[in-house]
């Protein structure tokens, strides 16, 4: 069992419910964001409408979730305004990764560190990792002692470290194809337990669900079936035994309709997870009639649908466990 401060546990409690579920909320997308903002206006992106956006879902859906995810780069005015009950996790990483060498390497915002992330109030860091476990060893081995340095650095400030873990293949293109669907499972197996090693002093790891469930029979569409709904709950059961850590699901741009169902999918399965961090899922459809129509028509839906997805949401999470069955307080 993996040992925390007592500083660390506060916050912890600060992100979590009363029953120590985490059910956050997530907004630190930034480039692709603003793209689809752009889109849906069809004007060229600026700097200004992402900012408003995310005030926007901060002030409707903070007081349905224990805590919110965003960027220091255009979230910061949307932690202002954020229910007085929601706890506050910061992203330390650049968005999108480093396309000029091999390998997706992570960087980090260059104005940020883990005492300013903590002096703007967060609760904990957030940091983003692709990983193919399966590539050479020399680029693994930086990406280790990349998670490393901000794992060490989170403990230096006194927070916990939520590694959000997403896997590919350095050899196949399309993470949403037939092709990797067939080993997603086992890659995302071996990232986290690689990054459950102690060295790396990762509090909370954010996980894809085990599969993809457009492969799944009954929620494949017109795609061939790679898993059937039983061997589905299985990858769940085995993910949950992978890990002594906290982890909890990322919704990786599924429907809230889908994400709910992966989510029950664990409870059947008995898998130990302790909550979910939701972004897309809950407020994708309301990008629209923000930047299509106004500010008041993307307020409007996020308070009516926004507000039944993540509420709909936490009914889900009731087969999710505490935190604090994982992690022990010294």
């Amino acid at each position: 069992m993996k040992t925390i401060s007592s500083e660390v546990a506060k916050h912890m409690g600060n992100l979590s419910n009363d029953n120590g579920v985490i059910s956050a909320l997530a907004i630190d997308q930034r480039g692709s964001l603003k793209k689809m903002l752009a889109a849906a206006a069809n004007k060229p992106a600026d700097e200004t409408t992402i900012v408003d956006f995310k005030k926007a879902i901060s002030s409707e859906l903070t007081p349905y979730a224990s805590a919110i995810l965003t960027d220091p780069e255009y979230g910061l005015p949307a932690t202002k305004v954020r229910d007085k009950n929601c706890g506050l996790l910061l992203s330390y990483e650049k968005t999108g990764y480093d396309t000029t060498e091999p390998g997706r390497m992570p960087d980090l915002i260059e104005n940020q560190s883990g005492l300013r992330i903590k002096d703007e109030g967060a609760d904990a860091i957030k940091f983003l990792l692709y990983y193919d476990p399966d590539e050479s060893k020399e680029i693994n081995d930086k990406k280790h002692a990349f998670v490393e340095r901000v794992g060490a650095e989170a403990k230096a400030n006194g927070l916990p470290l939520f590694l959000e873990l997403v896997t590919y293949d350095a050899n196949i293109s399309d993470a949403k194809s037939e092709e990797y669907a067939k080993i997603k499972p086992d890659k995302v197996m071996k990232t986290m337990r690689e990054f459950s090693k102690p060295e790396y002093g990762v509090t909370v790891l954010k996980v894809e669900v085990p599969f993809n469930i457009e492969f799944v029979d009954g929620f494949n569409g017109n795609n061939d079936v790679v898993y059937s709904q039983d061997e589905a709950k299985k990858l769940l059961k085995k993910q949950s035994d992978v890990t002594d850590l906290p982890y909890i699901f990322l919704s990786a741009g599924v429907t809230s309709k889908e994400f709910i169902t992966e989510i029950k999918m664990a409870e059947d399965a008995n898998a130990n997870f302790n909550g979910v961090l939701c972004g897309r899922a809950t407020w994708k459809p309301s990008i629209k009639p923000f930047a299509a129509e106004s500010e008041a028509a993307g307020r409007k839906w996020l308070s009516t649908q926004g507000k039944q997805n993540i509420e709909n949401l936490n009914v889900a999470l009731k087969g999710a466990k505490s935190w604090k069955d994982k992690l022990e307080i010294k």
